[in-house]
């Protein structure tokens, strides 16, 4: 069995940004509009009028000021409200792919590694753009890479769960190399005429090169100590969007199937679920919470994210438990990746820390870290 690392992190930060104001502004016209359409049925008490949203609603219901997305103009057209991709042919590289190839080469690139290095990638995101070719196996081609590649789908635990797949085939001597990478276009999953989600997400890809430690060549490496995954079923987080959509003859009126949550009770149920998964993969590495240098959590609110930290050390602190999230949004997958991608040059060697995911499943991922 090997000692395994992190070596390497890549983040793709697409090129346009949306404020709360911008994105209120063009919510709140959507509202009007749908109201002034929907008069009549309103007047008859048929139908509830949509509320407006705010500024100040967005940042105390999420922390979020702002999220990075590959559309502007289509999410902020009040006609159309979701973005606009123009469709590429079959011979050219797929959107999730092109962003992939791009945090990849980064991290290759900070790894001192290049894609022919790579024996093993991991596409690992909350929605997949198709069912196949595996865009793993797409990104592995224009890299250059070896091996072998597949898709998973663990919603917003997605990249912690392929980074156990790829430190577990690493550790075992089945590859030397592995990357893995999370292309998280969630733009194009988000209800954004909806007041109680529209404010949720934004675009964004991570990835992570994990290999041997012993032919670890960077500077900055992070022993693994250990992975933990858990999953629960809970109805609270869904996208019901799929290829069986078409077939079920559902009402085109209604609320389209991509993401939706019950907000309260998500927050009620996964922060102790969360916590108490932190504090048990910890104990069985013989570590305690209060000996952890910094926790790089899920970013998907900021009092969530207090919650656990308070939990698990009794205090809060951005110094211990980064937040990108105000700047980000919600990146899915990608948002504990990106807090560890921004906030580990500051912790010193033997430093420990830990990498943590929660979201619909529900299933959370702990990845326990020591800086080298």
């Amino acid at each position: 069995m090997h000692s395994v690392v992190i070596s390497g992190t890549g983040l793709y930060q697409p090129p346009f940004t949306i404020s709360n104001a911008e994105l209120v502004e063009a919510f709140n016209h959507y509202a009007d509009q749908e109201n002034a359409r929907h008069a009549g049925a309103i007047a008859a008490g048929e139908r509830v009028p949509l509320q407006h949203s705010s500024v100040e609603f967005i940042e105390k219901a999420s922390g979020i000021r702002q999220r990075y997305v590959l559309d502007k103009t289509g999410i902020l057209d009040p006609a159309r409200m979701y973005p606009h991709y123009a469709e590429r042919s079959d011979d050219q590289l797929s959107l999730m792919a092109e962003i992939g190839v791009d945090a990849a080469q980064k991290a290759l690139a900070q790894a001192g590694r290049s894609g022919a290095d790579v024996g093993m990638v991991v596409c690992a995101a909350s929605n997949m753009q198709r069912a196949y070719p595996a865009m793993a196996i797409e990104i592995q081609q224009a890299l250059g890479a070896g091996g072998y590649g597949f898709d998973m789908n663990v919603a917003c635990s997605s990249a912690t769960f392929g980074i156990e797949q790829a430190v577990n085939a690493v550790r075992s001597g089945s590859v030397r190399c592995a990357l893995v990478v999370n292309p998280e276009i969630t733009s194009g999953h988000q209800a954004w005429n909806d007041r109680d989600c529209h404010f949720i997400f934004g675009d964004v890809c991570t990835a992570v090169l994990i290999e041997r430690a012993e032919e670890a060549v960077a500077s900055d490496t992070w022993e693994v100590l250990g992975t933990s995954l858990a999953t629960q079923f809970s109805n609270n987080i869904r996208n019901n969007f799929g290829f069986l959509n078409r077939s079920e003859d559902s009402d085109p009126a209604a609320r389209d199937k991509t993401f939706r949550q019950e907000g309260r009770k998500v927050f009620k149920e996964v922060v102790p679920i969360a916590a108490a998964h932190i504090e048990e993969h910890l104990h069985a590495l013989d570590l305690q919470p209060a000996g952890v240098r910094r926790f790089w959590l899920h970013q998907a609110n900021e009092g969530m994210n207090q919650l656990v930290i308070k939990k698990l050390v009794g205090e809060v602190s951005r110094d211990r438990a980064p937040l990108i999230l105000d700047e980000f949004a919600n990146t899915a997958s990608a948002g504990s990746i990106i807090a560890f991608h921004r906030h580990r040059g500051d912790l010193a060697a033997g430093d420990a820390g830990v990498i943590c995911s929660f979201g619909a499943g529900y299933s959370v991922g702990s990845v326990v870290v020591r800086k080298r």
